[in-house]
């Protein structure tokens, strides 16, 4: 075997995306070269792209076996740590690659993310800005510093940072689509937007940028109320995810009606669970229904910590019940009756990580709207929050941002983000009628119109005094925001969301229809 010109072919296969024939490929060399370093880090590499990362741990572990000074498996070992939300294992690692080979940036980024993920942001920019001297224009650290900056609302050292990317990289797209995300275009302010139709036309552009590109082009053309133009770009760009992602609604009806028979047939007044000392405030419904703005209203209050959009509960949940995808409904009762709270305990470790010290934390993970059957038996002492927003103007904003994949697969399509609406509807419909009073329902339409009155009744629920730094919300710097809404949310409360449908109603057709039927 030609071990050189085949780690070669493997190396092209990794950049191609084809990471079960690496897998395949290494595994050959390996039964010929088991301590090879490279290819143990490669395969090791190939399973965490498939997301195994179990397996991916035990190559990285081989590689450090036999070269205790690879700092590229030890970094990997800790992303696969840190995506196993082992944040302690990960920590470390970084640390000892940092003590060891201190200019390694790698190390320096990612340790700095693990910082964001859990909101220290400060110690974040600290490790960004410490990055930033030992090489000026690394692309991945001016990304990470000037998206921590924009995560905090520091707009103007954003912006700083934005501007040097883009002398570094005048093409930069990632650049690019941060200035719009904050920019207000008009006609006599388009700040970047000829840059960014300019390259738009650039055929070298792999599918990431283009993706990246379109969106914010879409976004700079409803800013100046030129919705045709608009409309074309963000369909292009959602074309585009669309086919990276693939997606079928049968997975999502299966798993909904899965959930809706299952907790249809408990008793919930079996369940007697004591809970912790800490409260949390469970924010959910659709993505763009206004969570993240309920979020930075209630955790402005002087008594309440921000989380933000945490994947715990969900994390939790599909490791302790689920068996092979389906959910296990013997398990649900198992430990629903079990002494202990599982569930709780294993949240609030992850949560601890966070070390708020606010009694009272808000969690506004939007999915979680699946989950409220499990809140219910597992968190007694917890307030759920269901936001609501007109459908038509709440699907078109899903249809206008870009999103992770995973949860947010389905949206991408005029017809898989008005399906998936009516599944969540139809799901809180079964919540509401099960649990009735346990869920406050807040209207964005009725927030905005109404904010002093809606904000008093939401403390309310939430067992809190009127604090008037909620009303004042957007002057707050509490809650860092990672989600698509960061912009907005750091405003005074406005009008011009409602009814934004409008403007593209003659392009929606295909998704109005579904919705109408519902």
């Amino acid at each position: 075997m030609d071990i050189a010109n085949n780690i070669k072919a493997l190396q092209n296969q990794f950049s191609a995306g084809n990471y079960q024939e690496v897998i395949r490929g290494c595994k050959k060399i390996l039964k010929i070269i088991p301590s090879n370093t490279y290819v143990l880090n490669l395969c090791g590499l190939s399973l965490q792209n498939i997301d195994d990362q179990e397996s991916a741990i035990i190559f990285f572990k081989e590689a450090i076996k036999s070269d205790e000074k690879n700092f590229a498996a030890i970094n990997n070992l800790a992303n696969s740590y840190k995506a196993r939300y082992e944040y302690d294992k990960a920590e470390e690692l970084y640390l000892e690659i940092i003590k060891k080979n201190p200019d390694n940036l790698k190390a320096l980024n990612n340790y700095a993310n693990l910082k964001n993920k859990l909101s220290h942001y400060s110690e974040a920019i600290e490790i960004f800005l410490k990055a930033s001297k030992i090489k000026h224009d690394e692309p991945n650290i001016l990304f990470g510093l000037a998206a921590s900056y924009q995560s905090i609302g520091d707009f103007k050292n954003s912006k700083k940072i934005i501007d040097k990317m883009l002398s570094v990289n005048p093409k930069n797209v990632s650049a690019h689509k941060m200035i719009s995300a904050i920019t207000k275009y008009t006609t006599e302010n388009r700040e970047n937007l000829d840059e960014m139709i300019s390259i738009s036309k650039d055929d070298s552009l792999k599918r990431d940028q283009k993706i990246d590109l379109f969106f914010a082009l879409g976004k700079a053309y409803e800013d100046l109320k030129d919705y045709k133009e608009s409309f074309k770009n963000l369909e292009i760009a959602n074309s585009l995810k669309k086919e990276k992602f693939l997606y079928k609604t049968e997975t999502d009806v299966n798993l909904f009606n899965s959930i809706i028979e299952t907790f249809d047939k408990i008793d919930f007044s079996l369940f007697k669970k004591y809970s912790s000392e800490k409260e949390i405030i469970f924010i959910c419904g659709m993505p763009r229904s206004g969570t993240t703005l309920v979020e930075q209203i209630i955790a402005s209050h002087k008594e309440v910590s921000g989380a933000g959009e945490l994947t715990y509960l969900q994390h939790v949940i599909e490791n302790n019940f689920f068996k092979s995808s389906i959910l296990d409904s013997k398990k649900i009762l198992e430990k629903g009756l079990d002494e202990e709270n599982i569930l709780e305990t294993e949240y609030m470790t992850l949560l601890n990580s966070h070390k708020f010290s606010s009694k009272k934390i808000t969690d506004k993970a939007p999915h979680n709207f699946r989950w409220i059957g499990f809140i219910k038996i597992f968190f007694p002492n917890c307030k759920i929050i269901h936001c609501q927003r007109d459908p038509k103007d709440n699907c078109l904003s899903i249809f206008k941002n870009s999103f992770m994949p995973g949860d947010m697969a389905w949206s991408n399509s005029q017809e898989d983000i008005a399906n998936y609406y009516n599944l969540y509807l139809n799901m809180m419909n079964f919540w509401q009628k099960k649990f009735q009073t346990f869920i406050y329902n807040v209207k964005y339409e009725d927030l905005v119109n109404k904010p002093e009155e809606e904000i008093k009744k939401l403390l309310k629920f939430c067992n809190l005094e009127w604090d008037s730094n909620c009303l004042n919300f957007h002057e707050s710097k509490k809650t860092p925001i990672q989600t698509v809404s960061l912009v907005q949310a750091r405003k005074p409360i406005y009008k011009s969301s409602v009814n934004s449908n409008i403007g593209y109603s003659q392009f929606l057709q295909k998704m109005n229809n579904i919705l109408d039927t519902n």
